[in-house]
């Protein structure tokens, strides 16, 4: 078999490239709907669809991003406090760029799949690959470990570095940023404010 018979062979055997128009998501605005004490995702459903998704999958996403807890009939989620259509777009944008959008070639032709217990999105595009088990845990409620509290101080692995350079560590369903750490350190972690699922400390 000579070079341009191996190089066809080869190109045969690749994943099929979708058209750019195929390419394109067209995922609906979120839809809020206030009820009290309680917000409503009404269309999460029909997001789900759009983005290929579990709709409780992405439920319990939004939930960790909106800091909150929540519940899922199976068509519309609820969540404790008041949000509105913007913070359920931001939430999904993220979700999108976590659960969805390959990393090698950027196109949302990806399924997400569980291979030995762990959570990996696979593009159909391009074949690339890639685990999101540390993204995927279920989120609010007591069975995400113990809380983060102001004034704490807490013994972390920072395992990356954020933005404007703090070391980044994960606890439960928080994930904190510390001041004066760096990835690869663990450290005795002063928490001086926390925001939803974000903390934010200094080393001590």
């Amino acid at each position: 078999m000579d070079y341009d018979q191996a190089l066809d062979r080869a190109h045969d055997a690749l994943p099929e490239r979708p058209a750019a128009d195929e390419a394109r998501l067209s995922v609906p605005d979120a839809t809020a709907q206030v009820d009290g004490a309680f917000t409503r995702f009404t269309n999460v459903d029909d997001v789900a669809d759009a983005l290929s998704r579990d709709a409780e999958h992405l439920h319990r996403f939004v939930q960790r991003e909106l800091g909150t807890n929540g519940q899922f009939d199976g068509q519309r989620a609820r969540y404790n406090g008041s949000f509105d259509g913007t913070e359920f777009d931001a939430a999904v944008e993220r979700y999108v760029s976590e659960f969805v959008t390959c990393s090698e070639c950027g196109l949302p032709d990806t399924k997400l799949v569980t291979e030995d217990g762990v959570d990996m999105l696979r593009c159909e595009a391009c074949g690339a690959f890639r685990p999101v088990e540390k993204q995927s845990r279920s989120t609010g409620g007591s069975d995400d470990g113990p809380e983060i509290e102001e004034g704490s101080t807490y013994e972390v692995e920072i395992t990356g570095t954020g933005r404007k350079g703090d070391g980044v560590a994960e606890r439960g369903r928080f994930t904190i940023f510390v001041s004066g750490a760096r990835e690869g350190d663990t450290v005795e972690a002063l928490i001086e404010s926390v925001s939803g699922t974000l903390a934010f400390g200094r080393v001590v």
